[in-house]
C-alpha cells in the first residue's frame, strides 16, 4: 500500500468537505448541551449540597434519595425514562400544558443531562464545604457576619476553590457521556458522526470524532489547570 493510499484511508477530503462542516455544527450542540446543562446542574447541586448538610431530616433524606437515584443509575437509563418513558403520557402532559417540553429529544436531553450532573455536583460541592476549616466560620462569627453574609463571602468561595477540580473531571465526563444524546435523535457531534457513517460508511468519520472530542477535553484541561493556578496563587 503506497503512502498516499493509506493517507486516503485515515483522511479523505471528498468526506471531510461533505461532513466536515455537519460535524463542526454538532460539535457546537454538543458544547451548547454539556455548558447549559452543567450551569444548571451547579445551581441545583448547590442546593442539593445544602439540602445534604441540612439539620432538617427530611430534607437530608429528600436530597439523599436524590443523590442516591441519579448516582446509582446509568445515565441511559434516565435519559430514555425522560423521553420514552414520561413521554408516553402524551394526554397527561397536554393538558399540563407541558408536552412541548417532553416531546423534544433536545429539552429532555437538557433535563436528563442536568438532574444527572446536579448529583454528582452535589456530593463534590458537600465535601468541598465540609473541607472548609470550622476556625473560617468561628472568624466570620465573631466579626459579627450573618449565617447568609459568612456562608456567600467567606465558606462558598472557599469551597469553590477546593471543588475546582472535581468539578473540572464531572465537566470531562460529561463531555464524553454526552454522546449518547445521539440515541434519541439529537445530532450532536456523535449524532451528526453516526448519520454520516450511515450514509459513507467510511469509518474514519468515527476517528475524526474521537479526535475532536479529545481536543476538546485537552483544551478544556488546560484551562482549569491555568484557572486553578491562578485562584492558588495566594496558597502556600
Amino acid at each position: 500500500m503506497s503512502a498516499d493510499e493509506l493517507l486516503n484511508l485515515f483522511f479523505n477530503p471528498e468526506l471531510l468537505a461533505r461532513y466536515g462542516p455537519r460535524m463542526l455544527d454538532g460539535l457546537l450542540v454538543t458544547g451548547k448541551l454539556v455548558a447549559i446543562s452543567f450551569s444548571l446542574g451547579m445551581l441545583l447541586g448547590l442546593a442539593l449540597a445544602l439540602g445534604r448538610l441540612s439539620s432538617n431530616r427530611w430534607l437530608r433524606g429528600f436530597t439523599g434519595v436524590y443523590v442516591y437515584f441519579f448516582r446509582g443509575s446509568p445515565l441511559l437509563a434516565q435519559l430514555f425514562l425522560l423521553y420514552y418513558g414520561l413521554g408516553s403520557f402524551k394526554h397527561f402532559w397536554q393538558d399540563l400544558g407541558l408536552w412541548w417540553f417532553l416531546r423534544d429529544a433536545w429539552y429532555c436531553t437538557l433535563l436528563a443531562f442536568t438532574l444527572n450532573t446536579a448529583a454528582y455536583q452535589a456530593e463534590i460541592l458537600r465535601g468541598a464545604l465540609l473541607a472548609v476549616p470550622q476556625g473560617q466560620r468561628e472568624a466570620a462569627q465573631a466579626l459579627g457576619l450573618s449565617r447568609w453574609t459568612s456562608f456567600g463571602k467567606v465558606i462558598l468561595p472557599q469551597s469553590l476553590l477546593i471543588a475546582i477540580r472535581p468539578l473540572g473531571n464531572e465537566l470531562i465526563l460529561m463531555i464524553k457521556a454526552s454522546a449518547i444524546a445521539s440515541l434519541v435523535t439529537v445530532y450532536d457531534l456523535m449524532g451528526v458522526t453516526k448519520l454520516a457513517f450511515s450514509r459513507s460508511f467510511d469509518f474514519q468519520v468515527y476517528l475524526w470524532a474521537a479526535v475532536l472530542y479529545l481536543l476538546i477535553v485537552e483544551v478544556l484541561r488546560r484551562a482549569l489547570k491555568r484557572l486553578e493556578q491562578s485562584l492558588s496563587k495566594h496558597i502556600g
